[in-house]
């Protein structure tokens, strides 16, 4: 979409995850506009903040439908601007801060299923908390999201000895463009089979 979208359209958006749950340009809007540094400045017409997996989904599928503009955004801590909207005010921002839950932690097959929006030290913290460890480590790791981590497949300082994000992730619950929910998550350490999205 290359024009802002209208009111009507706003409130349907609006209406998946409740008033209490976005921000319009009334608020400070800058934490969601700004590059970190300040380098990248953007503009949005609203920011959404689902809480889960099916309010992201219904987003998506409204999006499709209407050729809106979503950002995707996390901890907001990148300096590649990746999660800013452009300056044209035409794309929404989606934030994956409300989702930010940790659903199951497996002590026996060490492993933990998490929300996008789950602070990467909170991750550490939890592993920690049940003599494991999780062992990506990062300079930003206080704020930034695991969904960034992954979606940029981050490094950190244990890089070279446990591998990059992807190697610690073993399966992925998805949304795509459509607004389909992909089910990908696994426990398996070693599976061959369906989709390879690493």
């Amino acid at each position: 979409m290359t024009t802002v979208p209208g009111k009507d359209l706003l409130a349907q958006f609006t209406a998946i995850v409740g008033k209490a749950n976005t921000l319009t340009p009334e608020d400070d809007l800058t934490h969601y506009t700004h590059e970190n540094r300040d380098i990248v400045i953007g503009s949005t017409p609203l920011v959404l903040k689902p809480a889960s997996t099916e309010e992201v989904a219904a987003i998506m599928m409204l999006a499709n439908e209407t050729k809106t503009a979503i950002v995707p955004q996390g901890g907001h801590t990148g300096h590649a601007a990746g999660g800013v909207p452009d300056e044209s005010g035409c794309q929404i921002v989606l934030s994956m801060e409300r989702m930010n839950r940790i659903r199951e932690i497996d002590t026996a097959g060490k492993t933990m299923t998490v929300e996008a929006g789950v602070i990467l030290q909170t991750i550490q913290q939890a592993a920690e908390a049940h003599d494991l460890l999780f062992p990506l480590s990062l300079a930003s790791e206080g704020s930034c999201q695991i969904g960034g981590n992954i979606s940029t497949n981050a490094g950190g300082t244990g890089v070279l000895s446990y591998g990059n994000t992807r190697e610690l992730v073993l399966g992925l619950e998805a949304v795509t463009p459509q607004g389909e929910i992909w089910n990908g998550l696994t426990k398996l350490k070693k599976d061959n089979t369906g989709y390879d999205l690493k």
